[in-house]
C-alpha cells in the first residue's frame, strides 16, 4: 500500500496484521481523493476508524494542513505511527486512541472541513456516525466509504466500486477556511502526539 499522489506519492505505508483491517484500496482513495481536491488546500482533515491513516495521510500529500486520526485497535494504531513518523508529520497530525462514536458526539459544530469515516462495512456505527453529522455537522464535508449493499442517504456525489461505495456529503451553510486559518485547539492539548 502506498501513497498514490502529491508530496508524498510513491511512499509506502505500514500495514496492520490485523485481519479484520480493510484498507481502503489505492484505486478507491485515488478517486475519492480526487474527487475531493478542489477542496484539499489548506484544510483540516478527520480521519475516524483511521485504521493506517492511509486516508487522512494522502490529503496531507494532496494539500491539506493537517488531520486527526481516531483509532483505537492495537495493531492498527501500531502501524498508524510508524506512517506518520516516516513521513515526518508529526507536527501536522494528533492520533486520539478513542472510540469514534463517543469522541465524534463531542465535536462542535465545523471543527473539521472533511471527514473521512471508513468504519467495518455493514457497521451500523455508520448510521450513527451519519445521524450526528446530520443533527451537528462536526465537518463542512463528510467523505464516507461503505459496502455497496450498504443503503445510506443520497448525497452531493457517490462513486461505486463493484461492492465499494464512496458516498460525500457536504453542509448547507458551510464555507472553507483559509490555508492560514489555525488548527483547532486538541482537547485535551498536545498537537504532534498521540492522545489517550
Amino acid at each position: 500500500m502506498r501513497i498514490v499522489k502529491g508530496k508524498f506519492a510513491g511512499r509506502h505505508l505500514t500495514s496492520p496484521a490485523d485481519m479484520r483491517v480493510r484498507p481502503t484500496k489505492e484505486a478507491v482513495r485515488d478517486a475519492l481523493l480526487t474527487m475531493l481536491e478542489p477542496d484539499l488546500k489548506g484544510i483540516r482533515v478527520l480521519d475516524l476508524f483511521a485504521g493506517t491513516g492511509a486516508l487522512g495521510l494522502e490529503a496531507i500529500s494532496r494539500g491539506a494542513k493537517f488531520a486527526d486520526f481516531v483509532e483505537f485497535r492495537p495493531a492498527s494504531l501500531h502501524a498508524l505511527k510508524a506512517n506518520v513518523a516516516a513521513l515526518h508529520l508529526l507536527d501536522r497530525t494528533r492520533i486520539f486512541k478513542k472510540d469514534a462514536v463517543p469522541w465524534t458526539a463531542m465535536l462542535e459544530p465545523f471543527r473539521y472541513d472533511l471527514a473521512f469515516v471508513d468504519p467495518p462495512y455493514e457497521s451500523r456505527v455508520l448510521d450513527r456516525i451519519l445521524d450526528m453529522w446530520r443533527a451537528k455537522p462536526f465537518a463542512r464535508i463528510l467523505a464516507v466509504e461503505h459496502a455497496t449493499s450498504h443503503a445510506i442517504p443520497n448525497g452531493a456525489r457517490r462513486k461505486v466500486f463493484g461492492d465499494c461505495t464512496v458516498t460525500i456529503y457536504k453542509a448547507a451553510g458551510s464555507e472553507k477556511r483559509t490555508a492560514n486559518s489555525e488548527p483547532p485547539q486538541p482537547r485535551p492539548s498536545g498537537r504532534g502526539k498521540s492522545e489517550e
